[in-house]
């Protein structure tokens, strides 16, 4: 007797990913899968070519979807660009859009016959079979080739260096991978915007919004001295990491989401200003309302340079660590870390 779809146990996708599944085949006698009768009925659904699971088992989880797309690629395919830095552990990979839609999974395929799916973003161009890698069951192309295909393809250059933040921040790429890949890419499509992103990027931004924010003021204020998330120090003594430092003018950029307009947090963002003023620092604030138009985030910006430049004496504050401070702005210094320095020195999500 055929095992009902709501009793059937899919077999587990990988000891590494536990709760995902893997669609599978017709089984005329209904045990390792539906019959050919049981997938005409609601119960089951088709998740590629003679692939199936339950219908209860939904594609709402980004992994499981990106198991089902990844079980039904033809030979020689990968998963590629932000779904793949995804499936590496990159933050900020969610692929939902702002209204809710789901952003189409970028599958790289070795010819243009591969049949377009609603939910799949169809690529085949040129690749070397080292850049296909399996990691934990799924054929993904690696961090390099995934997020250069992100960046390549972008719909602007501040969404290029948001990608590069993005993988840099993760620990996938490094700027000295990057640059050795990139003349890897002669002739390929976007590679200039490529080369000038690359230019921008940043191996220490926590965040896109972050991103958005040096961007304004790299591009449109043209501030070249910019660091992110770089502990500042008074006199050997560690004093906070402001999103942003501009060390030429001394001044500090923060980015203030929704979660900073809450009691707690509020209380204490006004605290972080104030130990930041005490000490010299001029302060900007950059809120979600500026994403739009950051023209009221530029003039202030102005404003607390021309402030910072008013200020007397010498300067208190440095971003140049005491002995026996470990760094961890950079990628090369946080692959260093020991397991136990990664769990208590490293920003978690």
């Amino acid at each position: 007797m055929a095992t009902a779809a709501s009793a059937f146990q899919p077999p587990e996708f990988h000891p590494r990913r536990p709760g995902l599944v893997r669609p599978v085949p017709i089984d005329p006698d209904g045990v390792k899968g539906p019959t050919r009768g049981q997938t005409m009925s609601r119960t089951w659904r088709r998740t590629g070519h003679n692939l199936y699971l339950p219908a209860h088992i939904d594609d709402d989880d980004l992994d499981q979807r990106l198991v089902e797309i990844g079980t039904a690629l033809p030979a020689q395919s990968a998963v590629t660009g932000w779904a793949a830095l995804h499936w590496l552990g990159a933050p900020w990979t969610e692929g939902v859009a702002a209204d809710g839609s789901r952003h189409r999974v970028p599958i790289l395929v070795p010819n243009h016959r591969t049949r377009s799916r609603p939910e799949v973003l169809i690529t085949a161009e040129r690749f070397r079979p080292g850049w296909i890698a399996e990691v934990d069951g799924l054929a993904i192309t690696d961090a390099l080739a995934s997020v250069c295909f992100e960046a390549r393809h972008a719909e602007s250059l501040e969404r290029a260096v948001r990608w590069l933040d993005i993988a840099l921040s993760a620990d996938l790429v490094s700027p000295e991978t990057l640059a050795a890949y990139v003349p890897l890419l002669t002739a390929w499509t976007g590679v200039p915007q490529l080369r000038e992103a690359l230019a921008l990027a940043c191996e220490n931004s926590w965040s896109p919004m972050e991103t958005e924010m040096r961007l304004v003021w790299t591009l449109r204020l043209q501030r070249t001295a910019v660091v992110a998330n770089h502990p500042v120090f008074v006199d050997g003594r560690f004093v906070g990491t402001p999103d942003l430092l501009d060390v030429e003018a001394g001044v500090v950029g923060e980015y203030d989401g929704a979660l900073h307009l809450e009691g707690h947090q509020r209380a204490k963002d006004i605290r972080r200003e104030g130990v930041f003023r005490r000490i010299g620092l001029e302060y900007v604030t950059m809120t979600s309302a500026d994403r739009h138009d950051p023209s009221e985030f530029v003039l202030r910006t102005w404003d607390a340079i021309r402030r910072a430049s008013r200020r007397p004496g010498p300067r208190r504050w440095t971003i140049e660590p005491p002995p026996g401070w470990v760094d961890t702005t950079t990628v090369a210094a946080r692959l260093a870390l020991s397991t136990e320095q990664r769990a208590r020195l490293l920003r978690a999500g």
